[in-house]
């Protein structure tokens, strides 16, 4: 078993955006693991429609 590791999870979820109104979309996390947990989330993005990739901070979490 790995220390430390780096792993990529991608899951859909609601967001909100202003011009689109509501929008489910495949949002990927890629998290820092030591021993197996999760530490930290150094990185998400989403991928548009159009195959653009996006940061998530111009979208809020749709609840």
């Amino acid at each position: 078993m790995k220390i430390l590791y780096i792993k990529r999870n991608t899951k859909y979820e609601k967001r909100y955006t202003s011009k689109m109104g509501e929008l489910t979309t495949k949002v990927t996390y890629i998290k820092r693991y030591v021993l197996g947990l999760p530490v930290k989330t150094l990185h998400k993005y989403r991928e548009t429609y159009f195959g653009e990739v996006k940061s998530c901070d111009d979208c809020m979490l749709f609840i």
